[in-house]
């Protein structure tokens, strides 16, 4: 069978973990957790794979490097980060844990394309070790990919074993009728949209009423971008599923200190306790001074 694309670009290192090599490029994984609620508490649930670019050592922006890169070479690529996130998570995150990657749907106009596509993730997987079960492709709502290729795409993913997130709902325009149509698994909501939701109270009423729209169709929900812990306490009281976040984690680079997780290392499982309130020495800047709003303008 011929060697993946993405394997070819991978360096592999003594601590088992793995970095990619593109042009003048040095990518990293980062991962970032997910939490789930549960009992007035967050458990792990899940990571997000994040590639990290870095250029004579210093690191980038994950958008300049992708503008660097001639729209030819994207689905190249997006499998080498893909293979990087699951190499990586194979190596250094707990074997209980949900792994987030990203597609584009764009990149796969072709039914052969995405079947090559599948067959080296397949690959990289039994390397890796890890069972598809456990891995969500993020797709991007987005009006670059037709609705033909879109929900081909996601059949295919199915097919395979694994799970669909929709990615930034709530951004530009997205349509819920698209939810309908592509029955996923999770929906990711887009951060700047839940906080200005969360900015008053009618619109988080009009959160809380998506939010349980979604879980009495069995699909589970994703707040991303939770920086504040006024926003965490709303983010549970509008039945969210999971929450992800500067104020819960952020994303750590490859090895990362996450395997304290690892229910299968006899660790202690870390969990958040959302009913006890932080401490704090006296006014919080991202504490709001009503039932609904967020910090003000500084």
């Amino acid at each position: 069978m011929p060697r993946s694309i993405g394997l070819a670009h991978i360096i592999r290192h003594d601590d088992g973990t793995s970095t990619g090599v593109w042009g003048l490029y040095t990518l990293q994984s980062a991962f970032q957790p997910i939490f789930a609620f549960k009992e007035g508490k967050l458990s792990l649930a899940a990571f997000e794979g994040l590639i990290r670019p870095f250029r004579d050592g210093e690191p980038q922006s994950p958008s300049s490097f992708f503008s660097t890169c001639p729209a030819s070479d994207r689905l190249h690529i997006e499998a080498l980060t893909r293979t990087l996130h699951l190499l990586n998570a194979g190596a250094c995150l707990p074997q209980e844990a949900s792994i987030f990657v990203n597609f584009d749907p764009s990149v796969f106009t072709e039914r052969t394309v995405a079947d090559n596509a599948l067959r080296e993730m397949r690959l990289v997987l039994h390397e890796a070790d890890i069972d598809p079960s456990r891995v969500v492709c993020e797709v991007t709502e987005q009006r670059s990919a037709s609705q033909e290729t879109l929900h081909s795409f996601v059949a295919a993913l199915r097919a395979n074993g694994f799970r669909i997130a929709v990615d930034d709902y709530g951004a530009d325009d997205s349509d819920i009728h698209r939810i309908k149509e592509l029955k996923p698994d999770i929906v990711k909501f887009d951060a700047l949209w839940i906080t200005q939701l969360m900015d008053s109270g009618a619109g988080f009423a009009l959160l809380t009423s998506m939010v349980k729209s979604f879980e009495d169709q069995g699909i589970r929900t994703v707040f991303e971008g939770i920086e504040e812990s006024w926003q965490l306490e709303l983010a549970e009281k509008s039945g969210a599923s999971m929450v992800q976040g500067f104020v819960l984690a952020r994303p750590e680079l490859a090895p990362t200190s996450f395997r304290v997780f690892d229910k299968n290392r006899r660790a202690r499982v870390a969990v958040v306790d959302t009913a006890a309130p932080a401490p704090s020495p006296g006014p919080h800047p991202g504490r709001p001074t009503k039932a609904f709003g967020r910090k003000g303008s500084t």
